[in-house]
């Protein structure tokens, strides 16, 4: 196309093709092909002394049997309307109260539960239970069976809150979103609860056991025994200086991800630890399990405490500082991306 044709050409040229349903690419193309990531997603913290009221209140207006899932979600400030965290994930804060029952259903969508505050409540996947205990990692698979419900523990019960991330956003994109309910509001117990545990969570399997699926046999990764390992490579001086001591979650029939979607971490920052600089391009949602502490992302400064959620964008540079010992969960679309072979990231020096 001649470059010297006027603008006013150039206009009523885009308004033709328009009609057509076409648009050229030549006004779009350093958007559509960025020289860096440049997303709309910010950095944002949810301070839990702001967000307990509410899910407090939220237990006051509706069941959690009316709600199917009773949960406040997390929404990115720049994506209001979208229901996501980042422009590929999902989390909220869901709560259920003494006596009741989300009820069963099954989604294409990969879920994880990050238990936050309250024990004793419980999920059950494909006919084995899990007591919820502050800290715990469980996940819920694509298309298997999941309710929850909060009968208590050692004969007292009480409000229970976790952390769900989902992969909604990613389904969405790809338009491949099914759920189904259950007839029944609880689903039948069939193994008594810790057996996918004892089965496939020791470095051993049973003898004859094949993988199906790349998801995680096991469903429930107990907090205790991770803070345990952290609390060890810490002593060993296993200690890096962007990240302190962190682990990533894992299928331990596979080595790879829990779930093909989500991947999910933990880590230890000692008091004193001041990070170096950090990013990738696998935007993160972190949970604060223990201590205080500040995460510095794209200049922005966040103070955060134990039940403290707060995002990460993708390819945001941030470091993270600890006042005390500091425990985090995190977790993100890595596992996407490196199957894609995107990912990208950089441990910076200042």
């Amino acid at each position: 196309m001649n470059t010297d044709l006027p603008t006013s050409d150039r206009k009523a040229f885009y308004e033709q093709i328009r009609e057509l349903n076409m648009i050229p690419l030549w006004e779009s193309l350093s958007t559509l092909v960025p020289h860096q990531p440049n997303g709309p997603c910010v950095p944002a913290l949810w301070k839990w002394r702001d967000v307990l009221p509410y899910i407090e209140q939220a237990g006051t207006l509706i069941t959690a049997e009316e709600a199917v899932r009773r949960v406040l979600v997390l929404e990115n400030p720049a994506l209001p309307g979208y229901a996501s965290v980042t422009q590929s994930l999902y989390a909220g804060l869901q709560l259920i109260l003494p006596g009741e029952v989300a009820p069963a259903h099954r989604h294409v969508q990969s879920a994880l539960r990050f238990i936050v505050h309250g024990r004793g409540a419980y999920t059950a996947v494909d006919g084995e239970r899990t007591t919820m205990m502050p800290g715990d990692f469980i996940i819920t698979p694509s298309w298997t069976w999941h309710d929850h419900g909060n009968d208590g523990i050692d004969g007292r019960s009480e409000p229970v809150v976790w952390l769900d991330g989902l992969d909604i956003p990613m389904i969405r994109f790809f338009d491949a979103g099914f759920e189904e309910k259950s007839t029944a509001m609880s689903q039948r117990v069939t193994r008594p609860e810790g057996n996918a545990l004892a089965r496939y969570g020791h470095n051993l399997l049973p003898v004859d056991y094949q993988p199906s699926s790349p998801t995680s046999p096991i469903f429930s990764y107990p907090y205790d025994r991770t803070r345990e390992v952290l609390e060890r490579l810490y002593r060993d001086g296993d200690v890096d200086a962007w990240h302190g001591v962190k682990l990533r979650y894992v299928n331990p029939a596979t080595g790879g991800w829990p779930m093909p979607t989500l991947a999910t971490f933990m880590q230890y920052l000692p008091a004193g630890f001041s990070g170096k600089p950090f990013r990738s391009t696998d935007g993160a949602v972190y949970s604060v399990v223990e201590g205080t502490g500040r995460a510095v992302i794209d200049g922005q400064s966040f103070e955060f405490g134990p039940k403290d959620h707060f995002v990460v964008p993708s390819w945001k540079t941030f470091t993270l500082h600890a006042n005390d010992d500091a425990v985090l969960f995190s977790f993100s679309d890595r596992p996407v991306q490196t199957a894609l072979n995107i990912l990208r990231e950089e441990k910076l020096d200042a």
